[in-house]
Formats: structure tokens, sequence, C-alpha cells
């Protein structure tokens, strides 16, 4: 799942910031809260799996993990400078 196919709404980007410990996020709910967590621990096959229910939270997760950019690429869309 790629951040360039898939849009990432300003709560998804906050939630995965947050997860991170990065300016700009808010704690979620319980659910996705634990949701952001498997995505964070999952292995590709997996992550691809969840993707197919969850592809905004996959795409924020995987911005964090594999683009150097990632922290301000999800705070320029929680500040509105990128649309979601």
């Amino acid at each position: 799942m790629s951040t360039e196919t898939t849009a990432i709404p300003t709560d998804v980007a906050a939630h995965v910031l947050f997860h991170y410990g990065h300016e700009g996020g808010y704690q979620a709910g319980s659910f996705t809260t634990n949701l952001i967590v498997a995505i964070d621990s999952a292995d590709p096959s997996n992550k691809a799996r969840l993707g197919l229910g969850f592809p905004e939270y996959v795409a924020a997760v995987n911005a964090m993990q594999y683009s150097h950019n990632g922290v301000e690429y999800l705070q320029s869309i929680v500040r509105g400078e990128v649309a979601a």
C-alpha cells in the first residue's frame, strides 16, 4: 500500500503521529490505537491484509516507517497543507 495512491485523512495522520510520539498528533480511541499497534508490528503479508480494511492507516504507518520525510508529510496533512 503506497502513500501516493491512498489519501490520508487528517485524523488518521494525527493518530499515527501520536503513536510515534510526534508533534501534531492526538490519541485515538482504544480500537484505533490497537489497530495502529497491529499495523506497526505486522510483517509485510499481514500488513497488506490489514490494508484491505484500513488502507489509510496502513499508508500513514508506512509513511512513518519507510519515508525519510514521513513525519513532515503527516504533519503537513494535519496542518491542512496537503490535501487529505
